[in-house]
């Protein structure tokens, strides 16, 4: 959440959103709006709209007299179903949202004009074809910067709304994302994470990148921009991970040794149904071989809980792959049918089984969690303050620690860690003079 006097932004769902949320405000700002509740929502699962629509009726509960602002995915996707809300002042698309022009008619609201302000502004994302440059904005409350360098997704797996809340693939210019990193860095950031909605299609569509890649763009950023010292990438797909990104991730110790997977699932009849690019063995293949050639290497990913169709021994298989890929920074998803997709139309499972599945799967991951925090005990670690008394290593592991001054800390600092224990989802540690 970011506040500007009574202007403020709830951001939901994925680091894309929360840089979006930046922007945001910054042209909310520009406009002269200065009070009001903007919702940028998230619609990857039902849950995520529910929240958006829940963060709607509190704010409104909250300030009755401040107008309400719905944008974001969910907006773009179900923008008709928020404007019906009688407590929503406006509601914008994922492109009018960057506009200064679109909250200028919210900067003089008045709680009796409610409903004669209220507009729908939401145009047709698939005919954007080309990322809009928008200039960097401060990240001071940000211990680890965000960078976009796309949005959009030109791939469409059967359970995938995001593409219609965000368009086809988008690359961000390569002179822009390298500008934005050099400025970041050179106001004290030290960490830089690479967002976007499908970073690995980085530059297919654009004229003369259509065959770089995302390694192309990694190396430019390093090469360019000598003084960062970490740099962290999103949620990748591992089966488009090009040779130089490969190298760079493997050789280069700034590159930070953890990559978030779009796993989805670990059966191949349902990453079929899913339209996923990659199989279980794919998937295996790849963690075992990152592991061999970079041993500190450490895995997220993402799978979805009772798909549609998923059979007992179907979803053995997606538990079994926790262990076999090692996945330390699992994310569990329970399926819940989005409108319009291909998945919505399937055989349905029980919200019971789906209740149990992720049940299991946490479990799952949770072990294989702990397991490896009990390897970091009794090694030295790099954090990187991230607020007082907590740092994040460089395998993303939050670390807790107690400092008589780490209340004067500065936050974005790096400093080296004794690592003494765990809680079981965190290290604990004692920072190095």
């Amino acid at each position: 959440m970011s506040k500007n006097d009574d202007l403020t932004v709830r951001n939901f769902g994925c680091r894309l959103n929360a840089l979006d949320g930046d922007h945001i405000r910054d042209a909310a700002t520009k406009a002269g709006l200065a009070q009001a509740t903007i919702i940028n929502s998230c619609a990857v699962t039902s849950e995520a709209v529910r929240q958006a629509r829940q963060a709607v009726r509190k704010a409104a509960k909250a300030k009755p007299e401040t107008p309400i602002i719905v944008t974001g995915c969910a907006a773009q996707t179900d923008g008709d179903a928020f404007a019906a809300m009688p407590e929503v002042s406006q509601v914008l698309g994922n492109e009018e949202k960057f506009l200064a022009a679109s909250y200028v008619s919210q900067n003089t609201h008045q709680a009796e004009t409610l409903e004669n302000t209220k507009a729908l502004q939401v145009s047709d994302i698939m005919e954007i074809t080309r990322a809009v440059p928008r200039s960097n904005v401060p990240q001071q409350s940000r211990a680890r910067a965000f960078v976009q360098v796309q949005t959009g997704c030109d791939h469409r797996c059967t359970f995938c709304i995001i593409p219609f809340g965000r368009g086809n693939s988008r690359s961000t210019p390569i002179t822009e994302v390298v500008k934005n990193c050099q400025t970041l860095v050179s106001s004290g950031h030290r960490e830089i994470v690479l967002t976007g909605v499908d970073i690995t299609s980085w530059g297919g569509d654009l004229e003369g990148h259509e065959q770089d890649g995302l390694g192309a763009l990694v190396s430019t950023i390093l090469e360019n921009t000598p003084a960062l010292e970490r740099l962290r990438l999103s949620s990748v797909d591992a089966v488009e991970l090009d040779a130089k990104l490969l190298e760079r991730v493997i050789l280069d110790e700034r590159v930070m040794p953890h990559l978030h997977l779009s796993l989805q699932a670990g059966d191949n009849m349902i990453l079929k149904r899913m339209k996923r690019r990659h199989t279980r063995e794919d998937a295996i293949t790849f963690c075992r071989e990152m592991k061999a050639k970079r041993p500190d290497m450490v895995f997220g990913a993402d799978i979805i809980a009772g798909f549609p169709t998923e059979t007992d021994a179907m979803f053995e298989n997606s538990l079994r792959l926790v262990k076999e890929c090692q996945i330390v920074w699992l994310h569990v998803f329970p399926f819940s049918p989005r409108p319009d997709t291909p998945a919505a139309r399937m055989p349905q499972l029980s919200s019971e089984t789906i209740r149990e599945r992720a049940r299991l799967l946490r479990a799952a991951g949770d072990k294989v969690r702990q397991e490896w925090l009990e390897t970091q005990i009794g090694t030295t670690v790099k954090g990187l303050i991230e607020k007082p008394g907590q740092a994040r290593s460089e395998t993303f592991a939050m670390i807790d620690f107690s400092d008589e001054q780490q209340e004067t800390m500065p936050i974005g600092e790096i400093y080296n860690f004794d690592i003494t224990g765990h809680d079981g989802t965190k290290l604990i540690g004692k920072r190095l003079a």
